[in-house]
């Protein structure tokens, strides 16, 4: 049953050691594969979109930041996690630029209102994700009415949430023994991993290198001093992992927000980070993913409910008739859901998908989006699935740069394990079988 059917709307007019790759890749157009193009005469049927909110406000509380920084952290002009004017601005952007490849495409074929009939855009109950939806349905069609689906705001949606909504029972210690398993049971090792990149951040921290120059000048804590350890999570955590990479994957995160929000660079971690230093730091918040969200046992439970809803909408949309449990309508188009890193990376783990995008691997930046092409072929009945993540560069994000054909987003094409072939497509039939597969029954509903 589509739980979001009858809610309330808003109307609009390797591993994680290896997460982050060379910045002149990110500029070399070449170093990024090419996506096989789909037989001359296939033709483009649906398209799953599973996007993260555009650029918002930090979530984490300035004085548990402040803690680590000799200067505090600067304000914002929103509450904490709400979506920016500037994040907006560029979720509309990127609803524009689906515009024009989706036309291109053939998937939207008129410049009228009657296309939105067929996209469905459901959204978590946050405000950013709710306002990206917003955003996104403003830049696809301009001028016209797509309702947002949202649970009101403060309700927890299983669709994004699964857990904290009580689907499924997981295990918690098996959840904690994979995630050991990956860090050698080790929780202290990780900082000693990542010891040039956690050094590199104190020094944004501090603004000082040494540690004669910096006690006098600042009472901060050290990233190194925090504790490390790891056990079963309370509530809806399956795990409890503790370490200075944790902390600075937050920070880090909050560093880039600041950057694509187009903030004064000198206000930019205080001056001291710039786009390439930016990256760097990065990678410590593409480790921290990794290891917590992208891990086999924990990414499974935490995305088999939106996996199982997201297979029932792309059945749908090849039988032409109404399916059980999709989330979409059998004329709908396009399926957009809004959602979270989270989202992503547990997807991303439990099908096994990489990329490399903007310098950094398996990132999820704001905005960001895994997307499912759903083709016909033209000579026969049959169905193929084309998959790919894509992302503005935070160059992009940060001077709010238009998106087209001619100017587009990073796009990388994803080779799905168990169903891709050479040239990056699912025949349906495999698709169906790796996507079933993926999905653990006691985790969807």
């Amino acid at each position: 049953m589509n739980v979001h059917a009858a809610v309330g709307t808003v109307s609009v007019g390797l591993s994680f050691i290896l997460c982050a790759a060379s910045h002149l890749a990110a500029q070399n157009p070449i170093a990024i594969a090419a996506q096989s193009p789909p037989m001359q005469g296939d033709e483009l049927k649906f398209v799953a979109v599973i996007s993260r909110h555009g650029v918002r406000s930090p979530t984490g509380k300035l004085d548990q930041l402040n803690r680590y920084s000799r200067q505090p952290w600067p304000a914002w002009s929103v509450p904490p996690a709400y979506l920016t004017e500037h994040g907006y601005k560029l979720m509309t952007q990127f609803g524009s630029y689906d515009r024009e490849l989706w036309t291109k495409q053939g998937l939207l074929t008129s410049s009228d209102c009657a296309e939105a009939n067929r996209i469905t855009i459901i959204a978590d109950s946050d405000q950013r994700t709710r306002q990206t939806g917003k955003a996104l349905a403003a830049g696809i069609a301009p001028g016209c009415i797509i309702d947002v689906h949202a649970l009101p705001e403060g309700t927890t949606d299983p669709l994004f949430h699964s857990l904290e909504a009580g689907v499924g029972s997981p295990d918690k210690l098996l959840a904690t023994a994979a995630i050991s398993g990956r860090i050698g049971a080790n929780p202290q090792g990780i900082a000693s991993a990542y010891r040039s990149q956690l050094e590199a951040l104190e020094e944004v921290l501090r603004g000082c290198t040494s540690e004669p120059d910096c006690a006098p000048a600042s009472k901060a804590e050290s990233l190194f001093d925090s504790p490390s350890s790891i056990g079963p999570g309370k509530g809806d955590h399956l795990v409890d992992l503790r370490s200075p990479l944790g902390i600075a994957s937050s920070m880090t995160e909050d560093l880039l927000l600041e950057y694509a929000e187009g903030m004064k660079i000198t206000d930019v971690g205080w001056g001291r980070v710039d786009g390439q230093k930016l990256r760097a730091l990065l990678q410590l918040h593409c480790a921290s993913e990794d290891i917590e969200r992208r891990t086999g046992y924990v990414a499974r439970v935490q995305s088999s409910n939106m996996l199982f809803h997201l297979l029932k909408s792309m059945e749908q949309a090849v039988s032409g008739l109404p399916v059980q449990d999709a989330l979409s309508r059998p004329e709908d188009r396009i399926l957009l859901l809004v959602g979270h890193d989270t989202n992503i990376s547990n997807i991303a783990g439990t099908l096994g998908l990489n990329w490399l995008i903007d310098g950094r691997r398996d990132d999820t930046p704001p905005g960001g989006a895994l997307v499912f092409e759903l083709w016909k072929k033209h000579d026969s009945t049959g169905y193929s699935v084309r998959t790919y993540y894509t992302a503005q560069t935070i160059e992009e994000m940060r001077s709010a740069t238009p998106l087209s054909l001619a100017q587009p987003p990073e796009r990388a094409p994803l080779f799905v394990p168990g169903c891709s072939l050479a040239d990056d497509s699912c025949p349906w039939k495999a698709f169906q079988q790796a996507m079933q597969a993926a999905v653990d029954p006691a985790f969807a509903k």
